[in-house]
């Protein structure tokens, strides 16, 4: 693996050739232009014109540039506002893409602002399901649900919390997440984002625009919504939720969308889509300190803990799931 500095190296070699071959003029700065989760690096690449694009360092042997590429079209065809892929060079893992600015969601969002920003968010994941053509995208399948699902005994349980499961705690967990696959599974299958969320959306014209898109697959219609409004950095209480999720499922329902009729069936698949993810983001988090070394993802846990466990009581059949929690914690 070519060390990290050696890449930028390589990565403003790569741009100062493209930038003069296709503007004349190889004069550029970078500056770092957002974190992320995975070995992803972004750089915004300031012009000597005043203009500014962003630069993606994806190092090949970790990170595939390729699906980023097919789901920017996806979302543009699909009237989205998504990064153009200005330039690529897939084998050593670059990507030149349109810069989106630097107001996001997360830093913009209050009281006041919530109503409009998750309106244009609901609008735009709308279109973004319409969209929806078999064949695009990987499905999201039980296979891949479960091994989300089983980061949480693996990394939470195991790595974080230095805990092992009975043998009767492992199949009521079990048990659980049988649940979960059988909801998701049950759901129309759409266009999935996978994280869809205040701080993959940025504050722009049109808005939003749609950052973090590369795990995109065809699955559960309730996943993107319960992704924006049980966020993994900011809580809305229960009630806000409800509101902004009975919204969502008017509009799409307009819109044709192949929802749930009665809003009590769409909630209980929502609630419990959610589930799914807060137990995998939980597992994914704790992997994220302990594999890779980047520790403040752990602050977070407690809002996710938080989430699971006030589903979990509101459904009798997630009890066994609350009952490990009140053991684990």
């Amino acid at each position: 693996m070519i060390h990290a500095d050696a890449r930028r190296t390589a990565l403003e070699r790569w741009l100062a050739l493209h930038l003069r071959s296709e503007i004349g003029d190889s004069r550029f700065t970078l500056t770092a232009a957002s974190e992320d989760a995975s070995f992803r690096r972004y750089w915004r690449v300031s012009l000597a014109d005043g203009r500014s694009t962003i630069a993606m360092d994806a190092p090949p042997d970790k990170e595939d540039c390729r699906p980023f590429v097919r789901v920017s079209r996806l979302l543009r065809e699909a009237g989205l506002n998504a990064p153009e892929v200005l330039a690529q060079d897939l084998a050593q893992g670059f990507l030149l893409l349109s810069d989106l600015g630097t107001r996001t969601y997360l830093q913009e969002l209050s009281a006041a602002s919530a109503g409009a920003l998750f309106g244009d968010a609901t609008d735009a994941l709308v279109r973004w399901q319409l969209a929806t053509r078999a064949g695009e995208l990987p499905p999201y399948d039980e296979g891949l649900l479960r091994r989300e699902m089983n980061l949480f005994p693996e990394w939470y349980v195991s790595r974080h919390l230095k805990k092992e499961l009975t043998k009767a705690q492992k199949d009521s967990l079990e048990g659980v997440f049988r649940l979960l696959v059988q909801s998701a599974l049950a759901q129309p299958a759409v266009y999935v984002h996978r994280d869809y969320m205040p701080r993959n959306l940025m504050v722009c014209d049109p808005n939003p625009g749609v950052l973090d898109f590369q795990d995109a697959v065809l699955g559960p219609i309730t996943y993107d919504v319960v992704s924006l409004f049980r966020d993994a950095f900011v809580s809305w209480e229960d009630e806000q939720v409800l509101d902004w999720s009975v919204r969502y499922w008017e509009r799409a329902k307009r819109a044709g969308l192949p929802l749930e009729q009665d809003f009590g069936e769409f909630w209980r698949a929502f609630e419990w889509m959610g589930l799914q993810r807060h137990l995998k983001v939980l597992g994914i988090f704790a992997r994220i300190n302990y594999r890779d070394g980047k520790p403040k993802y752990l602050e977070d846990t407690p809002r996710f803990i938080a989430y699971a466990r006030s589903v979990a009581a509101r459904y009798g059949a997630l009890a066994p799931l609350l009952r490990l929690f009140d053991v684990l914690e």
